[in-house]
């Protein structure tokens, strides 16, 4: 079934992506408005939105409010992308879905919608259809033009982060970017912002009080012990790892003190079992590969390597990184948070994606960090991954597969 999804989607990928909202709303009023049915909680930001739209989600459902959750990408199966309380939705009527949308598109119409329109009108129409309190909204890129900044009924707004990607599109500076990421504040609507950079926070701010929006600046939760935090006098349990949850938590738990004040009812016990069973594949997760632990992460930009290298840090091993990129990315800038001396580095190409060479990268490399123990390049994963695990010298090292979230679906589809 899922060749299915993709063969209905496939047609679509020509277009791109293509940022604005007009395509999105004439799909969206082919079929009666899904969205004007949803309440959402709509989450943009460069890093972290991910991990914050699951600590919510999880929080909301163990509060017993049905709840929709929207996230891109998927790492292994389109499914992923749409859940409804914690569930992905079930292919069969994912594929009802995408046949109706299909059976409204003019395929000749030159403002045929892109693929992750289609997919956004598919998770619009599911939440409507299944009636869901609140749905959880992940923005795809930017916000201001995004396929989701289409509901008049947002609860909450929230920016986790902002720094420097996807500047080809949205902008070459900080405050051309934080433009776009502040363009789903809403009028008179609460928005919570995590930590950002200087240049960006005046952008925020004039945003919010151009719209009324009252706005919550959070500061990071205290840790109490190492998978233990507080903020704001609630305790809980912290499920994904690295230091960054500390921020992305503290966003989530803010946020459901809002709905708090607005009459949801969500008790302290609820929030502790929420974040205790939260889960986000991909994001500083341990995996068994071959019988060695190995730590994958998508790391695709500077501030996740960075995020990455200092949990790496904490290990105190020499590490041997496995990496892929695209080839929009910014490598020098990843290579320099995530290289340090006697580190080794195996390089692969992105299966399936415009990946950069790993010949080029490996020249890159040895340029930015001339101390590394080996620089490698392979064909595929699976061979360097083999070399890896099978080699006494990484015996001593922390393995880390990274740099592209596309690479880590390719593994995971194979880890099964």
């Amino acid at each position: 079934m899922g060749n299915q999804i993709e063969d209905l989607l496939q047609p679509f990928q020509r277009f791109g992506i293509n940022l604005g909202l007009k395509r999105i709303k004439n799909l969206l009023a082919l079929l009666d408005n899904p969205q004007e049915k949803v309440p959402i909680i709509h989450v943009a930001g460069t890093n972290g939105k991910g991990s914050v739209c699951a600590y919510l989600s999880s929080i909301l459902t163990a509060s017993g409010y049905k709840t929709g959750r929207y996230t891109s990408p998927h790492l292994v199966n389109w499914t992923e992308r749409i859940c409804l309380n914690e569930k992905p939705i079930e292919e069969d009527i994912l594929i009802a879905i995408l046949e109706k949308i299909r059976s409204v598109i003019n395929p000749n119409d030159p403002e045929c919608p892109t693929q992750f329109e289609v997919i956004t009108a598919a998770a619009w129409l599911f939440f409507a259809n299944s009636e869901v309190d609140v749905a959880v909204m992940e923005v795809g890129l930017g916000g201001r033009l995004d396929a989701t900044n289409v509901c008049d009924r947002t609860l909450v707004s929230i920016i986790t982060s902002i720094s420097r990607e996807h500047w080809q599109r949205l902008g070459d500076t900080l405050s051309k970017i934080a433009t776009e990421k502040a363009g789903v504040i809403k009028e008179k609507c609460p928005v919570v912002v995590g930590s950002l950079p200087e240049e960006a926070v005046g952008v925020v701010k004039n945003r919010a009080e151009e719209l009324n929006a009252p706005t919550i600046w959070v500061e990071s939760a205290q840790k109490l012990f190492p998978n233990q935090a507080e903020y704001e006098g609630v305790n809980y349990p912290l499920a994904l790892g690295g230091d960054i949850q500390l921020q992305n938590s503290a966003i989530a738990i803010a946020t459901i003190k809002i709905l708090q004040e607005k009459g949801w009812q969500i008790p302290t016990s609820a929030i502790e079992e929420g974040m205790k069973n939260t889960r986000w594949r991909g994001r500083i997760e341990w995996v068994k590969w071959q019988k060695r632990d190995l730590l994958i992460d998508g790391a695709h930009n500077v501030a996740s390597a960075e995020v990455l290298r200092q949990y790496v840090d904490t290990l105190h091993k020499p590490t041997t990184w496995v990496m892929g990129m695209l080839n929009t990315k910014d490598h020098e800038g990843i290579f320099k948070q995530l290289l340090r001396p006697e580190d080794q580095l195996h390089l692969v190409p992105v299966p399936d994606h415009s990946t950069a060479e790993p010949e080029e990268l490996a020249i890159l490399a040895k340029t930015i960090q001339p101390q590394l123990k080996q620089v490698q390049t392979y064909g595929d994963l699976f061979t360097a991954l083999d070399s890896v695990t099978n080699n006494q010298e990484t015996a001593t090292t922390s393995i880390v597969l990274c740099g592209s979230l596309y690479l880590l679906g390719y593994f995971l589809s194979k880890l099964g």
